[in-house]
């Protein structure tokens, strides 16, 4: 089940190695780093790494607010990634489609 992380920040003045580093302690093989903020509907790093889930993947997060700003739109990737039979998990809040919880 190889995990594809996705760390983000708001302005180009940040960085996001603390998520990197969480998510590479987690395991992630894979990570998408975009520097843009949670309220732009189009996030080029985001679609790539969505694009490059496969089934049985995990696409892994340090905390939701990274992926996120509205649960609507963190439905809509949790329910595109289940289409194609992957999962999602949030390390930092209990998230985590790979489990019956």
């Amino acid at each position: 089940m190889p995990l594809i992380g996705y760390a983000r920040v708001s302005t180009e003045d940040q960085v996001t190695d603390a998520q990197t580093d969480v998510l590479k302690a987690a395991g992630c093989v894979e990570i998408f780093r975009e520097h843009m903020s949670g309220a732009k509907a189009s996030r080029p790093e985001l679609a790539k790494a969505l694009a490059r889930v496969r089934r049985g993947d995990v696409l892994v997060v340090a905390r939701l607010d990274r992926l996120a700003r509205a649960l609507s739109h963190l439905l809509a990737v949790i329910a595109e990634l289940d289409a194609k039979g992957a999962h999602f998990k949030s390390l930092a809040d209990p998230i985590d489609t790979t489990t019956p919880q």
